[in-house]
């Protein structure tokens, strides 16, 4: 049974929408936050957004905050945790990573300190294009 697993990426133009989804099986039953993070070859994993399982509180990085809307369709697995974007631009080319994260102060950590000390379930990413 794969953990975590996403869907939904592809190519846009910028200026366009795309909606990502992770399905978050029930080996992660004991997770505290679901985050999106992305990547592009040669820089490092950044955190986009997440949001806490229990109370719903969600975190953005400044550079979605806005444009980027995370969200659950439960507070329970299995779950989906969405990322709706909009207003997309040629810098969220990325690869988009969703994890199940399992720290005690998952959101607060991923806000400090992105990926670093992260403790959690990866999933294998969906490739998110975005031309000018």
């Amino acid at each position: 049974q794969v953990a975590v697993e996403e869907s939904g990426g592809g190519s846009v133009q910028a200026g366009g929408s795309l909606r990502l989804s992770c399905a978050a099986s029930d080996d992660t039953f004991s997770s505290n936050c679901m985050a999106w993070f992305r990547q592009v070859p040669g820089q490092e994993r950044e955190a986009v957004a997440a949001i806490h399982k229990r109370d719903g509180t969600v975190y953005y990085s400044d550079s979605v905050k806005g444009r980027f809307t995370i969200s659950l369709d439960s507070p329970k697995t299995p779950l989906n945790v969405y990322l709706e974007m909009n207003s997309l631009k040629p810098e969220d080319t990325a690869l988009y990573s969703c994890v199940a994260d399992y720290r005690p102060r998952c959101l607060s950590d991923i806000a400090a300190q992105g990926d670093k000390g992260l403790i959690g379930r990866w999933g294998q990413g969906t490739q998110v294009t975005v031309s000018s």
